[in-house]
């Protein structure tokens, strides 16, 4: 399971897929073995590799929904997690994310942002509508090759940088959360109901 696992994760780097870093996947997975979620979301699935990283954390009959708008992410996806063994537990939404997340009424223990950068804070604001009251919310690459925390004003990433500030800034003035920002991996934001 391992081999296959490691398999999946060289192809996405030689293929250039971006897919989460090691410090960061085990920094995530510290947490989750302390307190175990029922059930995850996952906004960006890319190859599968991280929802099959955190299935492993899951409580018994415990549940991934994964959305993905790329369709050949998607079909490398679903040979992975069929391969794996997984398809009764992740379950890949195939769609833009801006259009499906408002259609979910679920509530989630982990909710983990890897999507478009300069969706971030719509994202956040629908995350924090599915999390349950002691859920977690983890939001990768926040730090974007330290664009964010310098002034880094290219007109390429403009927008990404733009947004990743603006959903730093919202989670640790929300009063109602408790956030921190980690420096593994391209920076990782951890955010939790008071």
């Amino acid at each position: 399971m391992e081999d296959r696992i490691d398999f999946i994760k060289q192809k996405a780097i030689e293929e250039h897929i971006p897919i989460i870093m090691d410090d960061t996947l085990e920094v995530i997975s510290q947490i989750l073995q302390k307190n175990p979620p029922k059930n995850i979301l996952e906004i960006g699935t890319a190859t599968g590799y991280s929802a099959i990283c955190f299935s492993k954390f899951l409580q018994a009959g415990g549940k991934i929904d994964t959305i993905e708008r790329d369709k050949e992410r998607i079909e490398t996806a679903k040979i992975n997690i069929k391969e794996m063994g997984l398809e009764n537990t992740i379950n890949i939404v195939e769609g833009d994310a801006v259009e499906i997340l408002p259609n979910i009424n679920k509530q989630y223990d982990m909710i983990f942002i890897d999507a478009a950068k300069g969706k971030y804070p719509f994202f956040l604001k629908e995350a924090l509508r599915l999390l349950n009251t002691n859920g977690i919310i983890f939001a990768d690459n926040i730090l974007y090759k330290g664009y964010v925390m310098s002034d880094y004003n290219k007109h390429k990433q403009r927008t990404a940088v733009r947004n990743l500030r603006e959903y730093i800034k919202q989670v640790t003035e929300n009063p109602n959360l408790k956030t921190e920002i980690l420096e593994v991996g391209d920076g990782l934001a951890i955010s939790k109901f008071n």
